[in-house]
């Protein structure tokens, strides 16, 4: 006899419990539609400043790379490159720019496909000095591309139908950050009203897509917004604390070029928001999965049986998620760690600078909502699958994924 869908066991449900799920949802489901119609973005577009727009590109394959005199005394590594053209009025011609070296580092070579910006000659500048094109970045479409099939690929083949449902997940979440969050921020909405929002639709649409409407699914939904809420709270608490302001990085100081209705202390918080919405969702679903598989091997188990054998296993989650929460920043922020190295500064001086002092936050008010999700998704899933009868099934066994 195959096992019953989750589904399944949600119909088995009586009434009162049911409502009860539903309700739990609306709850969720309408604030934040709510919140998208009232923040949703003009429909005017944003002109950025002149100065901080990026130059039309065209695409080109380096033939030719020689050394050359540098203008600048005591500088070294300098080179000129040679490319032809693939698109526009002139496809085919040779562009020459410059390919300086950075120490050991040549950063272009025969046979490269790179993106060239035409110069323009500043105002009583001589033109011979000046190359007609200028290196603007390699040409990364193509393994981009390639990199995203792969990674639908594996995720429909081992992931099956729900994979691709998370896959329409991601898809729209991206889509919601695309169409919703910038846009409002640049339409001068409040960034962190704007990234709770956008969290909130995000959660909802890919746990009810990947996982249906179940006893699992409200149990994560619940989960992710009580810890999400957590961490907004400390996130802001902490954000004044340390005076953030935002300005740690270059383009957040090209961003507020006559955009001054752009909140910096904002938007830092509202990526703290979204950077910590992806960990919780993983959390708190493995969460209800494995209270859910607790139940389903051991129907006798009451809420307490179920919510001491899944926080075991989402001891251990945490303990490796929390461990790869702080890697991901600190490889993020690799650079600017072995710049304060090679300066020699203390460790306290780095961890007073505010672009190390703002990861440290974002990983810190992370990590404790991540570990507070733990408890109380599981909590909340012990009550409602100990509400569900052992005939009607839990569900076809689900991920757990623990470390």
């Amino acid at each position: 006899m195959a096992p019953a869908s989750e589904e399944d066991g949600m119909n088995a449900l009586g009434r009162g419990p049911r409502r009860l799920i539903a309700a739990a949802l609306g709850a969720l489901v309408i604030p934040t539609a709510i919140a998208l119609a009232v923040l949703w973005p003009g429909e005017g577009a944003v002109e950025p400043p002149a100065e901080s727009v990026p130059g039309r590109t065209v695409p080109a394959e380096v033939v030719a790379v020689r050394a050359t005199p540098c203008q600048m005394p005591g500088q070294g590594g300098c080179r000129v490159a040679k490319a032809r053209l693939l698109e526009g009025g002139d496809a085919g011609r040779l562009a020459q720019f410059s390919a300086d070296s950075v120490g050991a580092n040549e950063l272009v070579s025969v046979g490269d496909s790179v993106r060239l910006t035409p110069s323009t000659v500043p105002t009583g500048a001589d033109p011979a000095l000046i190359q007609p094109y200028a290196f603007s970045g390699f040409e990364r479409r193509a393994p981009l591309l390639w990199l995203v099939i792969a990674f639908v690929a594996v995720v429909a083949v081992f992931g099956r139908w729900r994979g691709l449902r998370s896959l329409v997940g991601l898809a729209v979440s991206l889509l919601v950050i695309a169409k919703f969050v910038v846009p409002a921020i640049l339409d001068g909405r409040q960034p962190v009203a704007v990234a709770v929002t956008g969290a909130m639709a995000v959660m909802l649409t890919t746990i009810v897509l990947a996982h249906g409407v179940s006893a699992k699914s409200v149990a994560a939904v619940l989960g992710t917004t009580l810890s999400l809420g957590l961490t907004v709270f400390l996130a802001t608490v902490f954000t004044a604390l340390t005076e953030l302001s935002g300005m740690a990085s270059d383009q957040s100081v090209l961003l507020v070029v006559g955009q001054d209705h752009v909140s910096l202390r904002g938007l830092v918080l509202a990526g703290m928001v979204i950077g910590a919405l992806g960990v919780l969702d993983d959390v708190t679903v493995s969460q209800a999965s494995a209270v859910m598989a607790l139940r389903r091997a051991n129907p006798a188990l009451g809420v307490r049986g179920l919510y001491d054998g899944a926080v075991a296993i989402g001891r251990d989650h945490v303990a490796a998620t929390v461990n790869t929460l702080v890697l991901a920043y600190v490889g993020a922020a690799l650079p600017t760690v072995l710049l304060f190295s090679v300066a020699r500064t203390s460790f306290a001086a780095v961890v007073n600078n505010e672009a190390i002092a703002q990861e440290v936050v974002a990983t810190l008010v992370g990590s404790i909502g991540l570990i507070a999700a733990v408890p109380v998704t599981t909590a909340l899933a012990a009550l409602l699958a100990s509400r569900l009868p052992a005939a009607a099934g839990i569900g076809v066994p689900g991920h757990v994924h623990a470390h």
